[in-house]
């Protein structure tokens, strides 16, 4: 087997799979036509999308003045999202590669959402629509502008940025979390 100019002997059937865990972290995730990964059993479930493909909705790193808190039961109490301290009239950036599903008004506040791969859909208030539905994006592609209007933030305006899979809520900061690989002993 090569790798990288160099020739690896593999000797062992656990060297082999040794060989092939390492090939599989250095190349990175299969490519798009590969069967999406199975939903996550719980709310606090990751959504184990690949690293790198996700960013902040706001430049930079913004603070994160109110984070998730998953609802006990779908009618429960609980906030469906984080608020990222941002400023009036910043640019609201798609966190990821999608489509546009909405672009409007949701009980008197501006909405946009945006649905990607593996049935998440991404949602983004007080923001004033750039974007309309049916639109690709990418990440990092301006969606609108942040507007001022949403109740509890500590400065000027706060984007609420949430994450759903199908009806169940998710942390979004899960999305910009590389994911955990843990190697265990041969035995």
């Amino acid at each position: 087997m090569r790798s990288g100019g160099s020739l690896v002997q593999v000797t062992t059937p656990r060297s082999a799979l040794v060989v092939l865990v390492l090939v599989a972290l250095l190349t990175g995730p299969p490519a798009a036509s590969a069967a999406p990964a199975a939903a996550p059993e719980s709310a606090s479930a990751a959504p184990a999308p690949a690293a790198g493909l996700w960013a902040w909705p706001l430049a930079g790193a913004p603070t994160v003045s109110r984070p998730f808190d998953a609802p006990a039961t779908p009618y429960a109490a609980g906030h469906r999202g984080v608020d990222l301290a941002g400023a009036v009239g910043g640019q609201v950036l798609s966190a990821g590669d999608g489509v546009v599903a909405f672009a409007g008004m949701v009980a008197g506040r501006p909405v946009v959402s945006v649905d990607h791969a593996g049935g998440l859909r991404t949602t983004y208030e007080p923001v004033a629509p750039g974007v309309s539905a049916g639109q690709p994006v990418v990440r990092g592609s301006p969606l609108g502008v942040l507007v001022a209007g949403h109740d509890g933030c500590p400065v000027d305006a706060c984007l609420h940025w949430g994450l759903r899979r199908g009806e169940t809520y998710l942390d979004p900061l899960s999305l910009l979390r590389p994911p955990r690989v843990r190697l265990l002993p041969w035995h």
